[in-house]
């Protein structure tokens, strides 16, 4: 199967711009990018995609075994940089797709001229054995689980907003709660469970490109301490608090994320 059909692969922009890929977060597709992308279609070529289980991605190439770790969505975009023959790739991956981008460029940094994290956390436990704070202890997170667990769209339509973080715009909150909705639920509740209880801090110290944190203010999954902690371990990164609040600036600041994204390049 070819990741153009696997990934539903889109291409806009400069056909002979350097590369950028767009990966999304949790529970979202590649239409969280919309207000972003248009501003590097004249210098980039614009290169997005859906993590199998969500948007337009096929669903039946779903495997228990290939994505029961990070480590396979990142071979989803190794697959999807080969096929394509893309070089000096700027990927930009929004909250776990951070991490994701992160194992993809320490297999082959060769191909990756820079990665931009918007909300990255390597571990969303608190690990207090090494004074690591991640925003959430181990009973948090296996509550939450089981909330999406037994009941996924209540889980999305009462998380949404608080993720989005933007309660003077509840339309921001309610297109999430639609996008959560929209991803298939069993291969969301196998995400989530991937993505919560990864751990990637040993990776940090691996990364070879140049890379730059976005930190959004009051963000509920990866809060200030989270973020400073990425850049800390991360040779060769920038960090930098944006004034957006919640963990999409993708949508809900989106000239503030280009300005700074633009700016670091």
């Amino acid at each position: 199967m070819s990741t153009t059909n696997r990934n539903a692969v889109t291409f806009s922009g400069s056909e002979t711009g350097r590369p950028m890929v767009f990966a999304h977060g949790y529970g979202c597709d590649q239409n969280m990018w919309r207000f972003v992308t248009p501003a590097f279609a004249d210098t980039h070529r614009i290169v997005l995609f859906d993590h199998v289980g969500n948007g337009r991605s096929d669903l039946s190439a779903y495997r228990d075994d290939r994505y029961a770790t990070l480590d396979g969505y990142a071979q989803d975009i190794l697959e999807i940089i080969h096929e394509h023959d893309l070089r000096d790739v700027v990927f930009v991956g929004h909250s776990v797709s951070s991490m994701i981008g992160l194992l993809a460029a320490n297999r082959e940094p060769e191909r990756f001229g820079a990665l931009v994290m918007i909300g990255p956390s390597p571990r969303y436990i608190d690990d207090e054995t090494q004074g690591y704070v991640g925003g959430f202890g181990h009973s948090d997170i296996e509550e939450m689980l089981e909330s999406l667990d037994s009941n996924y769209l209540g889980w999305s339509s009462a998380m949404a907003p608080v993720i989005m973080g933007n309660p003077d715009r509840p339309e921001l909150g309610d297109e999430l709660t639609n996008s959560f909705c929209r991803t298939d639920p069993a291969i969301a509740k196998k995400f989530a469970r991937v993505t919560f209880l990864s751990d990637n801090r040993a990776d940090l110290s691996q990364a070879r490109v140049p890379t730059l944190i976005l930190q959004c203010s009051d963000d509920v999954i990866a809060p200030t301490v989270v973020g400073e902690y990425v850049h800390k371990h991360t040779p060769n990164s920038t960090f930098l608090s944006l004034n957006a609040t919640g963990h999409c600036p993708n949508l809900s600041a989106p000239q503030e994320t280009v300005d700074a994204i633009k700016s670091w390049l």
